[in-house]
């Protein structure tokens, strides 16, 4: 397909010439005599592939049609070559600041034109297919991390014989929790992962400890209270996610300021991290035990009310009984082994 280049000059013979040379170098062009004709027809129709575009045009000039133009979403990332007879450096100024790739003098020499619209188009393209592969390659990279995450949480996961799947149902809570407070999708991502690694903290913890079906000494305890610490040091290891660390380590700190490790209360505490509080709680409670079976649903729902504004956010755990409201057939908990 040609590449399509879009002609904006007054001036009746530059259009003319400039379709001419263009056109002989297998180009499709489109002429237009003012600003605003090319504004109302991008308003209608696709982007070009270029843009040249006279400097001084009465009505709205060059830089006015440019400025309105960069307005335009899908013309954003168009390049705009300006068309000018004007040598003063300052005119070049301006236009580059606004975002003009280039300068093209009239009148015009052909084989100049032809190169320069050329060049710039091959580089425009040589960079949208950069820009693309470099995204491709950061979508493949986040798979594989979430894979690697994954795998992470489900070795925590089987450390603890009393659970089967904790570390990803506290995700995928939390993900839905984040989705209706209005999460964007790359925080709701990066709120998913935490939740996976929450925990990561009990590889730490001596098996006979988390694994006891009695009940815990205050030394056992204390081990046990290790593990947010522990976590945070683990993943505080992974610069790319440095927020990682934050909801292993503060997932056991309460509204009121009761918690562990740091007392941290109310705002203090990071919103994702008030969060996957109330998912952790939740699954804790929605999950057999060795001692007991998942709780009835409404047993839970009374915990999850007489928390609000003690152990939890008000407004988490708020969107936490809306959830289970909707849950009608009880199917947000851990299924029987």
């Amino acid at each position: 397909m040609a590449d399509w280049i879009i002609v904006v000059d007054d001036d009746e013979n530059n259009l003319m010439m400039a379709g001419h040379i263009l056109s002989t170098a297998h180009m499709k062009v489109t002429a237009m005599k003012s600003g605003r004709d090319l504004l109302a027809f991008l308003k209608e129709r696709e982007v070009p592939d270029l843009i040249l575009l006279d400097i001084k045009m009465p009505g709205m000039d060059g830089f006015e049609t440019l400025t309105e133009l960069r307005k335009l979403e899908k013309a954003k990332e168009v390049p705009v070559i300006f068309l000018t007879a004007d040598d003063k450096s300052e005119t070049e100024a301006i236009g580059l600041s606004l975002g003009a790739v280039d300068f093209i003098k009239k009148p015009f020499v052909p084989e100049v034109l032809k190169l320069r619209v050329r060049h710039m188009i091959d580089l425009d393209q040589l960079q949208r297919n950069l820009a693309q592969e470099v995204e491709k390659k950061t979508k493949e990279n986040q798979i594989l991390f979430l894979h690697i995450v994954s795998s992470l949480a489900a070795a925590i996961d089987a450390k603890d014989k009393y659970t089967n799947g904790h570390s990803s149902r506290v995700a995928e809570y939390s993900r839905e929790m984040a989705r209706r407070f209005g999460y964007s999708e790359e925080k709701m991502r990066e709120i998913y992962m935490m939740g996976l690694l929450h925990d990561v903290g009990k590889i730490g913890v001596p098996d006979a400890v988390i694994n006891k079906p009695d009940k815990l000494t205050d030394e056992e305890f204390a081990l046990i209270k290790k593990h947010p610490s522990l976590g945070a040091q683990i993943l505080g290891n992974i610069e790319e996610k440095p927020r990682l660390a934050n909801g292993a380590r503060w997932h056991h700190e309460r509204y009121d300021g009761k918690g562990y490790p740091d007392g941290l209360k109310a705002t203090d505490i990071p919103e994702e991290v008030r969060i996957i509080a109330v998912a952790d709680s939740y699954d804790a409670m929605t999950s057999y035990r060795s001692y007991r079976k998942v709780m009835p649903q409404e047993v839970v729902r009374g915990e999850i009310e007489k928390g609000i504004g003690t152990q939890f956010d008000p407004t988490f755990a708020k969107i936490m009984l809306t959830m289970m409201d909707e849950d009608t057939e009880y199917s947000l908990r851990e299924k029987k082994k």
